[in-house]
Protein backbone atom coordinates (compact mmCIF):
# COMPACT_ATOMS: atom_id res chain seq x y z
CA UNK A 1 0.00 0.00 0.00
CA UNK A 2 1.59 3.68 -0.72
CA UNK A 3 2.21 5.62 2.05
CA UNK A 4 1.47 9.70 1.49
CA UNK A 5 3.67 11.79 3.25
CA UNK A 6 2.85 13.09 6.64
CA UNK A 7 3.26 16.96 5.46
CA UNK A 8 -0.09 16.49 3.20
CA UNK A 9 -3.16 17.44 4.82
CA UNK A 10 -5.11 18.75 2.45
CA UNK A 11 -5.81 16.80 -0.05
CA UNK A 12 -7.50 17.86 -3.24
CA UNK A 13 -11.07 16.52 -4.34
CA UNK A 14 -10.96 16.90 -7.82
CA UNK A 15 -7.33 15.85 -9.60
CA UNK A 16 -7.19 16.46 -13.83
CA UNK A 17 -3.70 14.85 -15.79
CA UNK A 18 -2.69 15.28 -18.93
CA UNK A 19 -0.82 12.04 -19.51
CA UNK A 20 2.27 13.74 -21.53
CA UNK A 21 5.46 11.66 -22.65
CA UNK A 22 4.34 8.23 -23.79
CA UNK A 23 5.98 8.87 -26.78
CA UNK A 24 8.98 10.41 -25.76
CA UNK A 25 9.02 6.96 -23.50
CA UNK A 26 9.15 4.44 -25.83
CA UNK A 27 11.72 6.74 -28.48
CA UNK A 28 14.55 6.72 -25.83
CA UNK A 29 14.12 2.78 -25.55
CA UNK A 30 14.40 2.64 -29.08
CA UNK A 31 10.58 1.21 -29.15
CA UNK A 32 7.51 1.97 -31.05
CA UNK A 33 5.28 4.92 -30.08
CA UNK A 34 2.48 2.95 -29.23
CA UNK A 35 4.13 0.13 -26.66
CA UNK A 36 5.05 3.83 -24.92
CA UNK A 37 0.64 4.14 -24.81
CA UNK A 38 1.11 0.62 -23.37
CA UNK A 39 3.42 1.65 -20.63
CA UNK A 40 1.49 4.85 -19.91
CA UNK A 41 -1.63 2.54 -19.19
CA UNK A 42 0.51 0.96 -15.85
CA UNK A 43 0.68 3.93 -14.77
CA UNK A 44 -2.94 4.85 -15.16
CA UNK A 45 -3.43 1.99 -12.87
CA UNK A 46 -1.14 3.28 -10.17
CA UNK A 47 -2.69 6.61 -9.82
CA UNK A 48 -6.10 5.55 -9.71
CA UNK A 49 -4.97 3.83 -7.14
CA UNK A 50 -3.18 6.29 -5.11
CA UNK A 51 -6.37 8.60 -5.60
CA UNK A 52 -8.45 5.92 -3.79
CA UNK A 53 -5.27 5.16 -0.85
CA UNK A 54 -4.90 9.04 -0.73
CA UNK A 55 -8.29 10.54 -0.63
CA UNK A 56 -8.97 12.57 -3.80
CA UNK A 57 -12.86 12.07 -4.84
CA UNK A 58 -12.31 12.24 -8.69
CA UNK A 59 -9.53 11.55 -11.02
CA UNK A 60 -9.59 13.09 -14.58
CA UNK A 61 -7.23 12.22 -17.25
CA UNK A 62 -6.60 13.55 -20.87
CA UNK A 63 -6.87 10.43 -23.05
CA UNK A 64 -7.38 11.86 -26.41
CA UNK A 65 -7.69 15.56 -27.18
CA UNK A 66 -9.92 16.66 -30.19
CA UNK A 67 -6.72 17.60 -31.97
CA UNK A 68 -4.97 14.27 -31.47
CA UNK A 69 -7.31 13.13 -34.76
CA UNK A 70 -3.83 15.30 -36.15
CA UNK A 71 -1.43 12.45 -35.01
CA UNK A 72 -0.41 9.79 -38.12
CA UNK A 73 -3.13 7.43 -39.17
CA UNK A 74 -1.72 4.73 -38.08
CA UNK A 75 -0.98 5.81 -34.95
CA UNK A 76 -4.51 6.90 -34.03
CA UNK A 77 -5.76 3.75 -35.20
CA UNK A 78 -3.41 2.17 -32.67
CA UNK A 79 -4.65 4.20 -30.07
CA UNK A 80 -8.34 3.60 -30.76
CA UNK A 81 -7.03 -0.58 -30.80
CA UNK A 82 -5.51 0.40 -27.43
CA UNK A 83 -8.55 1.79 -26.01
CA UNK A 84 -10.98 -0.71 -27.24
CA UNK A 85 -8.31 -3.42 -25.39
CA UNK A 86 -7.80 -1.34 -22.24
CA UNK A 87 -11.71 -1.41 -21.78
CA UNK A 88 -11.96 -5.04 -22.40
CA UNK A 89 -9.32 -5.41 -19.80
CA UNK A 90 -9.75 -3.06 -16.89
CA UNK A 91 -13.55 -2.50 -16.66
CA UNK A 92 -13.79 -5.96 -14.45
CA UNK A 93 -10.93 -4.49 -12.79
CA UNK A 94 -12.68 -1.27 -12.06
CA UNK A 95 -15.67 -2.23 -10.87
CA UNK A 96 -14.09 -4.86 -8.26
CA UNK A 97 -12.14 -2.03 -7.12
CA UNK A 98 -15.86 0.15 -6.52
CA UNK A 99 -14.29 2.67 -9.32
CA UNK A 100 -16.71 4.66 -11.39
CA UNK A 101 -15.88 5.36 -14.73
CA UNK A 102 -17.07 7.91 -16.84
CA UNK A 103 -16.04 9.00 -20.44
CA UNK A 104 -16.38 12.73 -21.07
CA UNK A 105 -15.90 14.16 -24.41
CA UNK A 106 -17.38 13.91 -28.26
CA UNK A 107 -17.30 10.07 -28.01
CA UNK A 108 -19.77 10.42 -31.58
CA UNK A 109 -16.64 10.12 -33.95
CA UNK A 110 -15.88 6.88 -32.16
CA UNK A 111 -16.54 3.62 -34.03
CA UNK A 112 -19.62 2.24 -33.38
CA UNK A 113 -18.00 -1.17 -31.65
CA UNK A 114 -15.89 1.60 -29.43
CA UNK A 115 -19.48 3.96 -28.55
CA UNK A 116 -20.75 0.30 -27.57
CA UNK A 117 -17.70 -0.70 -25.90
CA UNK A 118 -17.52 2.43 -23.49
CA UNK A 119 -21.45 2.27 -22.72
CA UNK A 120 -21.07 -1.56 -21.49
CA UNK A 121 -18.03 -0.14 -18.87
CA UNK A 122 -19.92 2.80 -18.03
CA UNK A 123 -23.18 0.67 -17.34
CA UNK A 124 -21.28 -1.59 -15.32
CA UNK A 125 -19.49 0.92 -12.51
CA UNK A 126 -21.91 3.83 -12.76
CA UNK A 127 -23.60 2.40 -9.13
CA UNK A 128 -20.20 2.67 -7.74
CA UNK A 129 -18.82 4.70 -4.71
CA UNK A 130 -15.59 4.77 -4.94
CA UNK A 131 -12.83 6.85 -6.90
CA UNK A 132 -14.33 8.69 -9.96
CA UNK A 133 -12.47 8.28 -13.17
CA UNK A 134 -13.47 10.44 -15.99
CA UNK A 135 -11.51 9.69 -19.49
CA UNK A 136 -11.99 12.47 -21.54
CA UNK A 137 -11.70 11.29 -25.07
CA UNK A 138 -12.18 13.72 -28.56
CA UNK A 139 -12.52 16.17 -25.90
CA UNK A 140 -11.32 19.75 -25.73
CA UNK A 141 -12.01 23.17 -23.49
CA UNK A 142 -13.49 25.05 -26.75
CA UNK A 143 -15.83 22.03 -27.69
CA UNK A 144 -16.46 21.96 -23.96
CA UNK A 145 -17.62 25.42 -24.01
CA UNK A 146 -19.03 25.60 -27.29
CA UNK A 147 -21.30 22.56 -26.69
CA UNK A 148 -22.67 24.37 -23.16
CA UNK A 149 -23.33 27.34 -24.93
CA UNK A 150 -25.21 25.64 -27.85
CA UNK A 151 -27.14 23.93 -25.53
CA UNK A 152 -27.70 27.05 -23.74
CA UNK A 153 -29.19 28.74 -26.70
CA UNK A 154 -31.42 26.36 -27.42
CA UNK A 155 -33.00 26.62 -23.94
CA UNK A 156 -33.52 30.11 -24.83
CA UNK A 157 -35.14 29.72 -28.20
CA UNK A 158 -36.99 27.59 -26.82
CA UNK A 159 -38.25 29.98 -24.28
CA UNK A 160 -37.17 27.73 -21.17
CA UNK A 161 -34.77 30.26 -20.53
CA UNK A 162 -34.23 33.79 -20.54
CA UNK A 163 -30.76 35.66 -21.49
CA UNK A 164 -30.74 37.64 -17.93
CA UNK A 165 -30.60 34.05 -16.11
CA UNK A 166 -27.41 33.13 -17.84
CA UNK A 167 -25.04 32.78 -15.34
CA UNK A 168 -21.68 31.03 -14.43
CA UNK A 169 -24.05 29.05 -12.15
CA UNK A 170 -26.18 27.86 -15.12
CA UNK A 171 -23.17 27.54 -17.05
CA UNK A 172 -21.73 25.17 -15.08
CA UNK A 173 -24.58 22.98 -15.61
CA UNK A 174 -24.01 22.47 -18.68
CA UNK A 175 -20.29 21.40 -19.12
CA UNK A 176 -19.41 17.98 -18.90
CA UNK A 177 -19.48 17.07 -15.28
CA UNK A 178 -21.63 19.37 -13.32
CA UNK A 179 -22.05 17.19 -10.69
CA UNK A 180 -18.65 17.00 -9.43
CA UNK A 181 -16.35 18.55 -7.25
CA UNK A 182 -14.42 21.67 -8.98
CA UNK A 183 -11.30 20.98 -10.37
CA UNK A 184 -8.56 21.40 -7.28
CA UNK A 185 -5.47 20.16 -8.94
CA UNK A 186 -4.26 19.89 -13.02
CA UNK A 187 -0.75 18.20 -13.55
CA UNK A 188 0.76 17.87 -16.76
CA UNK A 189 3.61 15.29 -16.79
CA UNK A 190 6.31 14.93 -19.50
CA UNK A 191 7.79 19.00 -18.97
CA UNK A 192 5.96 20.57 -20.88
CA UNK A 193 3.90 23.51 -19.20
CA UNK A 194 0.78 23.85 -21.09
CA UNK A 195 -2.85 23.32 -20.70
CA UNK A 196 -3.45 21.97 -24.15
CA UNK A 197 -7.17 23.33 -24.86
CA UNK A 198 -8.38 20.84 -21.31
CA UNK A 199 -10.83 21.91 -19.04
CA UNK A 200 -10.85 25.64 -19.88
CA UNK A 201 -13.41 26.57 -18.13
CA UNK A 202 -12.91 24.54 -15.41
CA UNK A 203 -9.09 25.44 -14.69
CA UNK A 204 -10.31 28.99 -13.74
CA UNK A 205 -9.03 28.38 -9.82
CA UNK A 206 -7.34 25.60 -10.14
CA UNK A 207 -3.91 24.81 -8.76
CA UNK A 208 -0.95 24.00 -11.43
CA UNK A 209 1.69 21.50 -11.09
CA UNK A 210 3.97 20.67 -13.90
CA UNK A 211 6.54 17.46 -14.06
CA UNK A 212 9.43 16.77 -15.47
CA UNK A 213 8.55 12.57 -15.60
CA UNK A 214 7.38 11.21 -18.58
CA UNK A 215 4.21 9.29 -18.53
CA UNK A 216 5.00 6.03 -17.64
CA UNK A 217 7.48 6.96 -15.10
CA UNK A 218 5.38 8.92 -13.11
CA UNK A 219 4.26 6.67 -10.05
CA UNK A 220 2.98 7.55 -6.88
CA UNK A 221 5.91 8.89 -5.58
CA UNK A 222 5.54 11.89 -8.04
CA UNK A 223 2.17 11.90 -7.72
CA UNK A 224 2.53 12.53 -3.56
CA UNK A 225 4.53 15.21 -5.05
CA UNK A 226 2.23 16.86 -6.53
CA UNK A 227 -0.29 16.32 -3.19
CA UNK A 228 2.59 17.46 -0.96
CA UNK A 229 2.95 21.06 -3.53
CA UNK A 230 -0.82 21.49 -3.74
CA UNK A 231 -1.31 20.88 0.64
CA UNK A 232 1.07 23.83 0.99
CA UNK A 233 0.05 26.42 -1.34
CA UNK A 234 -2.99 29.09 0.01
CA UNK A 235 -5.93 29.19 -2.18
CA UNK A 236 -7.20 33.00 -2.01
CA UNK A 237 -9.99 32.85 -4.85
CA UNK A 238 -9.80 36.98 -5.15
CA UNK A 239 -9.53 37.13 -1.65
CA UNK A 240 -6.17 38.46 0.17
CA UNK A 241 -4.30 36.48 2.15
CA UNK A 242 -4.57 38.12 5.29
CA UNK A 243 -8.64 37.51 4.20
CA UNK A 244 -7.37 33.66 4.25
CA UNK A 245 -5.86 33.76 7.19
CA UNK A 246 -8.23 35.20 9.09
CA UNK A 247 -10.26 33.03 8.43
CA UNK A 248 -8.74 30.21 9.16
CA UNK A 249 -7.80 31.61 12.93
CA UNK A 250 -11.58 32.30 13.72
Amino acid sequence: MTEKPTEINNIPQHVAIIMDGNGRWAKKRKMPRVAGHRAGVESVRRIVKACGESGVKVLTLFAFSSENWKRPEQEVGLLMDLFMTVLNREAKKLNKNNVQLRVVGDISAFSAKLQGRIADAVALTKNNDGVILNIAANYGGHWDIMNATKKIAEKVHAGELAIDDITETVMDQYMSFPDLPELDLFIRTGGEVRVSNFLLWQLAYTELYFSDALWPDFDEEEFNKALLSFSQRQRRFGKTGEQIEEKAGA
